[in-house]
């Protein structure tokens, strides 16, 4: 008996090192190429608002503004998906007690709506910094144990609320970007938290692909320190954001940093212009530090200024800026055996305006860097979606109603 029970065990082990590693090779149920992020906030109420039904039905937000048209416009311009951001915020805010059942069905109902649209559906729980209009964010999710219980029990809710979708048109992303684990280490909290996570949505929706991460920001260096073993589990994508190089894709960005507000005016890539004309650039981004900028911290940031255009001062620099996080990603997939489709860029894109700046991205710039960041993620055979319909980064729209210049989606268009 004793030896039949070792004989047994034996072979349990074998078949869970074999799970391990033919699991993560398998090809996810859900399948997508070519993507665009819908929008997040733009006139969004504030939380003492979020018990009037009026103010918050139907969601998310984007509901309010687009129909069944817009989606078959961009089904027509050759997206198959759409990353659907999800405010959590409400779902854990005991202003909507009265009203949480029809914000769980309206998320259900858009879904529903993209699909009709022929489009394929990513819904990505994204949470945003707390702040005067809301008390609950990514950083009390995150520092508060309590708020990060709820947080999972919202994700339990959500996973069951979509599990009798589709899993071919529908996919679930538990938590957009977390903050946490921005230090040298990087692994203290979040594969922890991420094994909750998942463990809650797989439990609710069993036949769903789950969109994973990495820590902070979901960058490409975090996502490379996940050990994908960990999570056993052939129905899974990986996901990771660049947005390198920042200080061109962010110019502007008053939200961004105590840099990046004084950053406007630079070409992409830094070559398109004639040298004076970038150095004349350089200065008046130098003079508004000065000016602006508290006394202390001048020396620094002009420093960092002068860094960062050295680090892409030649198209040669530029391209092995860019080109890291997707080496990183592909050397982290090979060595987990995870095939490249199971691989997505999930978020990339290039400032079009900052709100209330007059200043506005020119459009040619914005067209070359996505086709650029395009062009690097097929040729790793991942799938990828732009950040985002409308906003400061859009690409349909920009703000109060107005449309973006059509350059970014003629490229987009151009890959058909």
């Amino acid at each position: 008996m004793a030896l039949l029970t070792a004989m047994i065990k034996t072979l349990m082990a074998a078949l869970l090192v074999l799970a391990a590693l033919v699991l993560p090779g398998q090809a996810a149920s859900f399948s997508m190429k070519r993507g665009l992020n819908l929008d997040q906030w733009t006139t969004w109420p504030g939380e003492e608002k979020w018990s009037d039904r009026q103010a918050i039905m139907p969601y998310p937000e984007w509901r309010k503004f687009l129909n069944d048209n817009d989606l078959k416009a961009l089904k027509s311009a050759g997206f198959d998906f759409l990353r659907m951001p999800v405010d959590p915020s409400p779902f854990l805010s005991g202003e909507t007690l009265a009203l949480r059942d029809g914000l769980y069905a309206s998320v259900l109902d858009s879904v529903r709506m993209v699909n009709r649209a022929g489009l394929k559906v990513i819904v990505d729980m994204h949470l945003i910094p707390s702040g005067s209009s809301r008390k609950i964010g990514m950083g009390e999710v995150m520092g508060d144990p309590k708020t990060f219980e709820a947080y999972v029990e919202m994700v339990r809710r959500m996973a069951r609320t979509l599990a009798d979708e589709d899993p071919r048109q529908v996919a679930f992303e538990p938590m957009n970007e977390p903050v946490v684990d921005c230090d040298a280490d990087g692994t203290s909290f979040w594969p922890e938290r991420q094994q909750r996570l998942f463990a809650a949505a797989r439990s609710s929706a069993t036949k769903l692909t789950l969109i994973l991460t990495g820590a902070c920001y979901s960058n490409a260096a975090s996502l490379a320190k996940i050990d994908p073993k960990a999570i056993p589990d052939d129905n899974i994508i990986w996901t990771f954001h660049t947005y390198d190089p920042f200080l061109l894709t962010h110019q502007g960005a008053t939200w961004a940093g105590d840099f990046i507000p004084y950053v406007t005016g630079l070409p992409y890539p830094l070559s398109a212009v004639p040298r004076a004309q970038l150095e004349a650039a350089l200065d008046t981004i130098r003079a508004r530090i000065k000016a602006e900028a508290p006394w202390a911290r001048q020396s620094g940031l002009l420093a960092y200024l002068d860094e960062q255009v050295a680090s892409m001062d030649t198209d040669e620099e530029l391209l092995e800026t860019m080109n890291a996080p997707f080496t990183r990603v592909e050397a982290w997939a090979k060595a987990n055996g995870i095939r490249p489709e199971n691989i997505t860029l999930g978020e990339f894109g290039m400032i079009r305006q900052e709100y209330g700046n007059a200043q506005v991205m020119p459009a040619e710039y914005r067209a070359a860097y996505i086709r650029d960041v395009i062009a690097r993620a097929e040729a790793h055979g991942f799938s990828w979606s732009v950040w985002s319909y409308g906003g400061a980064f859009g690409i349909v729209e920009a703000f109060d109603g107005d449309k973006a210049e059509p350059d970014v989606m003629d490229a987009i268009k151009s890959l058909h």
